[in-house]
């Protein structure tokens, strides 16, 4: 099995890609959706929040605020390297636990679509680091269409590496820069070249 690590830039169309490799018979988790179960009550990230944090962090039902946990991380650097060391571990267990069972599932490939993949280091998670890039006044139009803050996109864009250094470190990249069915194309180029599929 094929593990690909989806990652890219903030609105680049990750998600997006991510549901069409899906489509073609991957098996395809995200970082995000793990991060909001560790935060669920109960979670150990709702621990690890409110060791950081304070119990402002957390409602009285022991929910994670995670609005606000942006809003205090994407402004403080230093506190948001303290939350990814507690966090980023965690979502690699989880990670790897996925891989495992879709291994044993069968399926041909599996993606993990997370934003952090490069900043964190975890390139040698995976068989393929895919980056999702696009045209900036896309990616921030496409942001505050879901009703984003623009200056919470620039802060969240200046948390990621440089697009030189991703493109260094990605051994593929995929250029969103055009129509759905031109995104669909490029999908299918990559699925055909990892399986022999088409």
């Amino acid at each position: 099995m094929l593990r690909i690590g989806l990652t890219g830039e903030l609105a680049s169309g990750k998600s997006t890609v991510a549901r069409l490799l899906g489509d073609r018979g991957a098996a395809v988790f995200d970082a995000d959706a793990i991060v909001r179960d560790l935060y669920l009550p109960a979670g150990e990230g709702s621990a690890a929040a409110r060791e950081l944090f304070g119990d402002a962090v957390v409602d009285s039902a022991g929910n994670v605020d995670r609005a606000l946990i942006a809003a205090i991380v994407f402004a403080d650097p230093s506190k948001r390297h303290d939350l990814e060391a507690r966090i980023h571990p965690l979502v690699g267990r989880e990670i790897e636990r996925r891989f495992a069972k879709a291994e044993s599932a069968g399926a041909p490939v599996a993606v993990a679509e997370a934003s952090q993949i490069l900043e964190a280091k975890t390139e040698s998670r995976y068989d393929r680091v895919v980056l999702v890039v696009a045209p900036e006044a896309a990616r921030l139009a496409r942001w505050e269409a879901k009703g984003g803050d623009p200056a919470d996109a620039r802060r969240r864009m200046d948390a990621q590496i440089s697009p030189s250094q991703a493109f260094d470190r990605a051994d593929d990249v995929i250029v969103n820069d055009g129509t759905t069915a031109d995104l669909e194309a490029k999908v299918d180029a990559f699925w055909r070249a990892w399986t022999g599929r088409s």
